[in-house]
């Protein structure tokens, strides 16, 4: 009983502006481009029992001074968990947070960016039953321990537009 009362869904819409969510795709933005890139390095992160999850990788980006990189894995397990993912299909966005923190779970994978030096991350659980994901969330405690290998890109990356909605 106590774990149903712990768990909670709550939708949220993300707005821009009204004049964003409302404007057509651009003939100036290509459908795809590719954006050349060599690391510069790779590092990999190991999370100890109960640390969180994306505050763990907050602090490894500054203290490794990352500003551009990839996930390439992710693995471990945690206590409970925080994701959210998208939720309807027109502008503006609305995202599904998903909270459960008496829930342990399996981290099947780990996937993202880092975007100048911010977090952009998604993964995928499995509590046995079901496997779901969503972006990272604060709320992630480690359960037995979780490795993340993150690529470095070398400076002459640019990724400011890659996760932009607005730029369509």
């Amino acid at each position: 009983m106590l774990a149903q009362a712990q768990r909670t869904r709550i939708e949220l819409t993300k707005p821009t502006t009204p004049k964003d969510d409302a404007k057509a795709n651009s003939p100036e933005v290509p459908d795809v481009y590719a954006i050349p890139a060599k690391f510069d390095r790779v590092v990999v992160l190991r999370f100890k029992f109960d640390t969180d999850l994306l505050a763990g990788i907050e602090k490894m980006v500054k203290q490794q001074n990352i500003k551009n990189a990839v996930f390439l894995s992710g693995i471990g397990s945690l206590r409970g968990y925080h994701v959210h993912s998208v939720s309807n299909r027109t502008f503006p966005s609305k995202n599904t947070f998903w909270k459960d923190p008496t829930a342990p779970a399996d981290i099947l994978s780990v996937n993202g960016f880092v975007i100048d030096g911010r977090i952009h991350a998604h993964m995928t659980l499995s509590t046995g039953d079901k496997s779901f994901g969503g972006h990272i969330e604060a709320g992630n405690p480690i359960f037995t321990f979780a490795i993340i290998t993150l690529g470095i890109f070398d400076g002459s990356v640019d990724l400011s537009r890659v996760d932009d909605k607005t730029y369509r």
